[in-house]
């Protein structure tokens, strides 16, 4: 008779497979989740598009003139701007906008910002005839320096709900409340994110109120897979415990925020402080009630947002439905926890707030309402 070997140890029904098949099992299936999640989120961005009408305008576009972090809202509007007049023209608030408007006689002259421009640039373009509007970028946070240069624009455009009435008490005939959004060849699902997997994320300068905020909750959020970018976290007490999770003193542009929301489960949106006077010119503390661009664009990735509560945030996204909102430090925790806890409720949620950013938070529909406003 041929040598056989002796059986092994039977394993009993009822025996759980060895750890090394459990954990393939898991990968696997955690694997699995996670591209339907994703190939879920392109297909709702294919799905819903937004095509503006295209107008038959000459714009002339003034940039902020004053580079990152404003130069990525630059591009946004420009790559919009393009798909919906037919002649956009460039410039910035450090060139002779006047001499251009009159080489290229545009039916608007669009200012980003505005806050460097020569009010005397914008008399002469009024002069020629040409209508003139200016965005604002940084609502109300420096409302002490508009007074005396908003006035010389046809219309004001603002991001702030409660700057409308301030610009018309000025003497601002054409006021109107128009937020940011999201553009979507900076903001989008990405099917593969290069950076390292994350929980939580935060993007965002460390201003004194938000480092008192964090603070009081900091070895909570750290216990999970949490990460911090942005300015002056250096500043935060206690930062070298949490150095390896915390990148500083760097301005990200939208490539890498935009990777950095895909690789995480939910983003923090901490709301800039209206009474941070150290970094403000705010002294009336006017109060802001409107969501920042980080919001649309958050969305516009297909993740889960915790935002603290905005008065006008329910305008744009439902809280509890599309995104989800704290008003404490502890609360924040208690999302988190529970979020981490119930992963097809974040899914769910977060592809609702996608849904809802492109069909009515792009750029393009920003743009099509100002232009609507401006020439009925």
């Amino acid at each position: 008779m041929p040598n056989r070997l002796a059986p092994g140890p039977r394993r009993s029904a009822g025996s759980r497979p060895n750890a090394h098949l459990q954990g393939r099992n898991a990968g696997l299936h955690e694997g699995y989740q996670e591209g339907y999640f994703r190939g879920k989120s392109h297909g709702i961005v294919n799905r819903v598009t937004y095509t503006p009408p295209v107008r038959h305008l000459n714009v002339l576009f003034v940039s902020s003139g004053k580079g990152f972090p404003y130069s990525p809202i630059d591009e946004a509007i420009i790559g919009t701007l393009h798909s919906m007049v037919v002649q956009v023209t460039v410039t910035d608030a450090n060139q002779d906008v006047a001499a251009e408007a009159n080489r290229t006689r545009p039916d608007l002259v669009l200012v980003l910002d505005g806050m460097y421009l020569p009010v005397e640039q914008m008399d002469a373009i009024r002069a020629m005839g040409i209508r003139t509007a200016v965005w604002m970028t940084d609502d109300p946070y420096y409302s002490d320096m508009t007074v005396g240069w908003v006035q010389h624009y046809d219309y004001v455009f603002t991001l702030e709900l409660n700057c409308v009435a301030l610009y018309q008490n000025m003497g601002c005939a054409q006021v109107h409340y128009l937020p940011f959004a999201a553009f979507p060849g900076h903001y989008s699902p990405i099917a593969m994110p290069g950076a390292v997997k994350r929980d939580i994320g935060f993007v965002g300068t460390a201003y004194p109120k938000r480092i008192q905020f964090f603070e009081a909750i900091m070895d909570q959020l750290m216990t999970h897979r949490t990460f911090i970018n942005g300015n002056w976290w250096e500043r935060f007490p206690g930062y070298s415990q949490f150095n390896n999770r915390i990148e500083i003193n760097k301005w990200m542009g939208p490539v890498e925020t935009a990777d950095v929301y895909n690789s995480a489960k939910m983003i923090i949106n901490l709301h800039r402080s209206v009474d941070d006077d150290a970094i403000n010119q705010n002294s009336a503390h006017l109060p802001a009630v409107s969501p920042n661009p980080r919001t649309f664009e958050i969305c516009a990735c297909g993740t889960l947002q915790l935002c603290d509560e905005r008065a006008d945030l329910a305008r744009f996204y439902t809280p509890g439905v599309e995104i989800d909102t704290y008003r404490s430090p502890n609360e924040l925790l208690e999302k988190v926890e529970y979020y981490l806890a119930n992963d097809q409720l974040r899914k769910d949620m977060a592809h609702r707030a996608l849904e809802r950013t492109h069909q009515e938070h792009t750029y393009a529909h920003r743009l099509d309402t100002m232009l609507s406003i401006i020439f009925p």
